[in-house]
């Protein structure tokens, strides 16, 4: 399976649920699309470029990236500039694409929403994030998914523990 997916687009879905935080105060925080870095601590920066759009909205791009030292003591910056292209406040969805990076990006297009848990929206939530694209430069299917999870996870994780220190406050 892994050598048909080398060809064709790749497609997934990951999802991470905060079975205490509600749908609607969860959304506020995938919402704030340029402050990625405060729910995924693998980013050093977080940050709006370019000036022709301002503001959430369909157009603007956000700078991400990532520093670590390699053996053999050298700073490397993996970065990812993203193209927000969709944002829907009642769906609770974000869309956005890749524009440039150096991390083996070719056609990239991700999309991040929030929903309630079986559509009870007293109940907790799910965070469901989808992509589809060509297959990345030095990336197999299974990490970029196991990548997507992981990253998911913690993004979850941070947003739950941020909801319920506010609410035990």
């Amino acid at each position: 399976m892994a050598e048909e997916k080398s060809q064709e687009k790749w497609e997934g879905e990951v999802s991470g649920q905060l079975k205490s935080s509600k749908a609607r105060d969860v959304w506020p925080l995938i919402a704030d699309f340029f402050n990625l870095h405060k729910l995924l601590p693998t980013l050093d920066q977080c940050h709006q470029v370019g000036s022709e759009v301002t503001g959430v909205q369909p157009g603007v791009i956000r700078y991400c990236g990532s520093t670590t030292t390699s053996p053999s003591s050298e700073t490397i910056t993996q970065w990812a500039n993203e193209k927000l292209t969709e944002i829907d406040p009642v769906k609770r969805s974000l869309s956005y694409e890749i524009t440039e990076n150096n991390v083996g990006f070719k056609s990239w297009v991700a999309t991040m929403q929030v929903l309630p848990i079986d559509g009870d929206e007293e109940g907790g939530s799910e965070i469901k994030w989808s992509f589809v694209g060509d297959p990345a430069e030095g990336w197999t299917y299974e990490i970029m998914v196991g990548y997507h999870d992981s990253s998911l996870q913690t993004i979850a994780k941070k947003i739950e523990d941020a909801l319920s220190s506010k609410v035990n406050s």
